[in-house]
């Protein structure tokens, strides 16, 4: 059996037309639980606001249930955008989650809003702290309220994260562009590529910056890459390609404000798109490998050979969250885990 690095999944909860935000993430639950008994590294999931597709608005709260509700898998979030949050209370909530699952907790950070600028607004009032200009102080500050020694005691003065940690989350920088790569090479973080959504974005030289520019740091001496993939894997292409419709409507409502709630794979294969339509769409990543389990691998065994990545996260935005789980079972099996 071939040796590949290790799969990690990313979720984003998402609401389909039909169905509430219960359902949505009942259906997170499911995934997650399906990734754990699979062998699957990590369960990560999004920070995404006022969108009418996507339940996952709070990781600290959604990764509290998830890891409850697994044994083995790590749980974390891709990510945190923590230019809506106070570097303490992000601190605060994760030491906790480490406190409860220790060893199993990652923090994600990243940079933009996860939103659009009216709700970035009302997520951070109107404190003059909460902007991305503040991000490298902040970033810095949460490293030394989650115990990175190198950080100077000034920016954390007297504050504790909790009382007495024994263990700390791992914590990842996120980017889809060069700004994450480097942050995360001056600091000795592990990084994750968002290639998911980035298809057109240097990631190639994103990484060569990465692992360039990497300072070795206590916990992380070497340079270590995640780059996400969005996959579904079903018995036929042609099969896989119907499921995929939703993603590619999802990516369109996306350019285009039109947002909803994740539509049926039949009602996208209705949908009638117009010359620029479609002219997006053929831009749009929507789902990047859609095929038969070893379609799907041949195309993340490219991706990685490609990146050099140590490991990879699947993403995928699909109508019923059944089809995520029969998209893990079946590329587990071909990848070997």
């Amino acid at each position: 059996m071939t040796s590949r690095v290790p799969l990690s999944v990313l979720d984003l909860a998402t609401v389909r037309e039909g169905h509430d935000s219960a359902d949505a993430l009942r259906g997170t639950l499911e995934i997650a639980q399906t990734a754990d008994e699979l062998g699957y590294a990590r369960f990560w999931v999004a920070e995404h606001h006022n969108m009418p597709a996507v339940a996952s608005t709070s990781p600290p709260v959604l990764i509290a249930s998830v890891a409850a509700h697994t044994s083995r898998i790590r749980v974390g979030s891709g990510g945190v955008m923590l230019p809506n949050h106070m570097p303490f209370v992000v601190a605060e909530q994760f030491a906790t989650l480490e406190a409860l699952h220790p060893h199993r907790i990652d923090l994600g950070i990243g940079r933009a809003p996860g939103t659009d600028q009216a709700t970035a607004a009302a997520l951070r009032g109107v404190s003059p702290y909460l902007t991305v200009e503040q991000f490298p102080e902040h970033l810095q500050t949460l490293l030394g309220l989650l115990g990175d020694e190198r950080i100077d005691p000034e920016l954390v003065a007297r504050l504790h994260a909790t009382p007495a940690a024994s263990t700390y989350p791992e914590v990842w920088m996120l980017g889809s562009s060069t700004y994450g790569a480097q942050v995360a090479a001056a600091l000795g973080l592990p990084f994750c590529y968002a290639y998911h959504f980035a298809m057109s974005s240097d990631v190639d030289n994103a990484l060569h910056l990465y692992r360039t520019g990497f300072k070795p740091s206590p916990r992380h001496p070497m340079p270590h890459v995640m780059v996400s993939a969005s996959v579904i894997a079903a018995e036929t292409t042609e099969e896989a390609l119907y499921l995929a419709g939703p993603s590619r409507i999802m990516a369109l409502s996306l350019r285009t404000g039109k947002l909803g709630p994740i539509i049926s794979p039949d009602a996208a294969a209705s949908v009638e798109l117009t010359d620029l339509d479609r002219s997006l769409l053929d831009s749009l990543p929507g789902t990047q490998f859609a095929g038969t389990a070893d379609e799907v691998v041949a195309g993340l065994d490219a991706l990685v050979t490609r990146t050099g990545a140590d490991e990879v996260i699947l993403a995928g935005t699909v109508y019923d969250p059944a089809t995520r789980q029969e998209t893990l079972v079946r590329v587990a099996k071909v990848w070997g885990l």
